[in-house]
């Protein structure tokens, strides 16, 4: 288990480093089958601001540059149903260019969102340096698939929402399956910070409502 600030992260399918409303959830929504070549791991964020502000940034399956920071450009196959298929330019820096994904899950009711990547150039090589790493082009990164749950909560006295996203992946031949996670885990960590710095300055802009209308 890993916790930093309002992050938890626990790897594996075990969700001991949580509270008891985060373990509901996961056990809930956050279901993988994962096999011994491939690695797992959940992350919680907490965001002051209420869930419909923050879902209706995670569900635009069609516009992931509303809050993910590495994603310049992205173009949709379909009519945004489960299955559609949109490719994501990817700005550098990232040991990918492309990423073609596709939308597995969508629940405007229980607000769970679900995305599989089928296609790309993800490479992934993780060289240690004691307290970073340096990505480099090596191994493929494949059989990635991830759910993002949001929950309401109160927060500071005010409509709050917890973020939930887990994901499952091959370990890279040459990789360990913590060096791996640790890889992926450091993306979706600036993914949900900047997801949280979006939603919040939205909640200031749109007058968040008053705690009974939660």
């Amino acid at each position: 288990m890993m916790v930093t600030n309002d992050y938890i992260t626990v790897n594996g399918s075990g969700s001991g480093g949580f509270g008891k409303i985060e373990e509901d959830y996961i056990k809930r929504h956050h279901k993988h089958d994962v096999h011994d070549h491939q690695c797992s791991s959940s992350l919680v964020k907490h965001i002051k601001a209420p869930v419909h502000l923050v879902w209706s940034l995670v569900r635009r399956f069609d516009q992931p540059q509303k809050y993910k920071p590495f994603v310049s450009r992205c173009i949709v196959q379909g009519d945004l149903q489960i299955g559609s298929v949109r490719e994501v330019n990817v700005k550098s820096g990232l040991p990918a260019t492309t990423s073609t994904e596709r939308l597995e899950l969508l629940d405007d009711e229980e607000h769970i969102f679900g995305m599989r990547i089928v296609g790309g150039d993800h490479r992934l090589k993780i060289i240690w340096n004691f307290s970073n790493f340096i990505s480099t082009s090596s191994s493929k990164l494949q059989n990635y698939s991830s759910i993002v749950t949001v929950h309401p909560e109160v927060i500071d006295g005010r409509p709050g929402t917890l973020v939930i996203e887990s994901f499952v992946v091959d370990v890279p031949d040459g990789n360990t399956k913590d060096e791996t996670c640790y890889f992926v885990e450091a993306l979706i960590k600036c993914n949900l910070k900047s997801l949280a710095d979006v939603s919040e300055h939205l909640a200031v802009q749109d007058r968040t409502e008053p705690i009974d209308r939660i």
